[in-house]
């Protein structure tokens, strides 16, 4: 798990340095000039060596372009390029270093990638253990329905990929297969006898449809207890609405990109984003998601007027356009985090297919410009089928009565301290178990649950993990984090230990409270 910090400022400049800066500066324009003179005159290749005394290098490239270097004891470098802009290192003994980078002369930045393929499989396999929780706790097993009309090739490719993934998860699943002539009164008798199935929580038709089905009308025959997509006015409407009732699923796609977010540590309240691209299935969905965690959300698109400008004040970009590099380097504020949707198609004679798959966003431009980006294959695309998984197993939670798995970290869950029963209840389980019990868990602090001593707790950690799903579920609440915590399994109890015990991972790890069962500490920590 990695855990990402905010970004402390650069160090200021000493101000001994700033005179050597503009004087660095000017003998590189100065340079420059005698450059534009020479050349003027026919001039195609030069040199001066630099005095002892720090005086100036001047070399003249190839195609013209122009390298000034002036020194005062290597303290200062100066390069000019053709393209206008400007790199400056400044130098006094290793204490500051300044890079600036054509042509916007922004700070270099370390782009980092997120990788959705990661993050896809911790949400695939927090889905299995809690899916694995319900059938043991509940005797239900989530079920996903897909529906698919036609023989196109990328649509059977698209659910065979969603099949797959749901027998991973060991979800039950039920295939339908419609012929291209099918006609809308046979598709529609299909969706209502999976509405009344109980076996099936979530419903999943893959469009697109032939042309002579209506897919509005098909879609709208799912009911909102079984919408897989999140697409029903009903859960459209409950993702908009503030103070309301959560939607039971959310689009896909928008809540992958949610995800990456969160679980790379980026903070979101009071940032720019900007999303670019309106559509119902990503650019709406998502804009929504950002603002209901407090960031202010500008939504661009085909008739947006000088869309760059809101671009380039953007903390935050959303590219969901449909156009291979459509969003150039230059464009972005440095800093900013790029969450690419795109997914296009380039001619690339180098490749065995003929071409490779590019995003919305020029990849390699932003390259020291955003703090981080997601690639494109690799980024949202597997966080899709992920989040398909999520909200199957969020409608068979409802199903049973339990509430969804929520998608927004809140900002500052409420952490309430153990009343007095359950406090005494804890101290003496503590005295009865020679174990210890600190405060209640900080918000945001990282926790491990720790299991000891077969055969109660079972040897298999994956089971134990699962037997501690409740505990997990608490933890992860009044923590604040995206996952449950991790579970560690003792094959036999350490001399003096408790059977369940919570301790923090900090260099300095502390127990936070111990107990005879998980049931017993999950209910110390409500």
């Amino acid at each position: 798990v990695l855990s990402v910090g905010p970004r402390l400022p650069p160090a200021p400049m000493d101000a001994s340095l700033k005179p050597m800066v503009l004087c660095g500066v000017a003998g590189g324009l100065a340079a420059g000039l005698l450059i534009g003179r020479m050349m003027s005159t026919g001039s195609k290749d030069c040199g001066a060596a630099a005095p002892a005394n720090g005086g100036a290098k001047v070399e003249t490239q190839d195609k013209g372009r122009a390298k000034v270097e002036t020194h005062d004891n290597g303290r200062a470098k100066v390069e000019t390029h053709d393209n206008g802009g400007a790199k400056v290192e400044t130098h006094d003994n290793g204490r500051a270093k300044v890079e600036t980078q054509a042509p916007n002369g922004t700070a270099k930045v370390d782009t980092q990638r997120i990788d959705g393929k990661a993050v896809a499989e911790d949400v695939r396999a927090e889905v299995k253990l809690l899916s694995n929780q319900l059938k043991r706790e509940h005797g239900v097993s989530p079920g996903l329905a897909v529906i698919l009309v036609g023989g196109r090739k990328d649509s059977q490719s698209y659910v065979r990929n969603k099949k797959k993934a749901a027998a991973e998860v060991d979800f039950y699943t039920v295939d339908v297969t419609l012929e291209e002539t099918a006609s809308q009164a046979e598709l529609l008798a299909e969706v209502d006898k999976l509405n009344n199935d109980p076996k099936v929580h979530a419903i999943l038709v893959q469009l697109p449809l032939p042309k002579h089905i209506d897919e509005a009308t098909i879609l709208k025959a799912i009911k909102v207890e079984k919408d897989a997509d999140g697409f029903s006015a009903m859960n459209i409407g409950n993702l908009c609405l503030k103070g309301g009732d959560p939607p039971l699923a959310v689009p896909c796609t928008p809540a992958g990109c949610i995800e990456l977010i969160q679980r790379s540590g980026i903070e979101v309240a009071g940032k720019n984003a900007v999303v670019i691209g309106r559509s119902n299935i990503v650019g709406m969905p998502v804009s929504q998601l950002l603002q209901s965690m407090d960031a202010t959300v500008t939504v661009c698109h085909s008739r947006t007027k000088d869309m760059v400008s809101f671009i380039r004040e953007a903390d935050i970009v959303v590219a969901a356009i449909g156009k291979a590099n459509f969003v150039k380097g230059e464009w972005l504020k440095p800093g900013c985090v790029v969450i690419d949707v795109g997914i296009n198609a380039v001619e690339d004679a180098s490749k065995k297919l003929g071409h490779r798959l590019v995003g919305d966003v020029d990849f390699a431009a932003a390259q020291g410009i955003a703090s981080w980006i997601t690639p494109v294959p690799g980024g949202v695309g597997p966080m899709t089928i992920a989040m398909l998984l999520k909200n199957t197993l969020n409608l068979a939670r409802h199903s049973v009565g339990l509430p969804r798995l929520p998608l927004r970290k809140n900002a500052k869950p409420e952490v309430k301290p153990a009343p007095h029963s359950q406090a005494a209840q804890l101290e003496a389980t503590e005295a009865a178990s020679g174990g210890s019990t600190g405060s209640v868990m900080a918000l945001g602090e990282d926790v491990t649950v720790v299991l000891s001593g077969p055969p109660k707790l079972g040897s298999d950690v994956f089971q134990a993990a699962v037997a501690a799903g409740a505990l997990r579920e608490k933890v992860q609440q009044l923590s604040g984090k995206a996952a449950p915590p991790a579970v560690v399994l003792h094959a036999a109890s350490p001399k003096g230990s408790a059977p369940v015990s919570l301790v923090t991972l900090g260099e300095q790890r502390q127990v936070l409270c111990t107990a005879e069962t998980v049931a017993e500490a999950a209910s110390a920590l409500k």
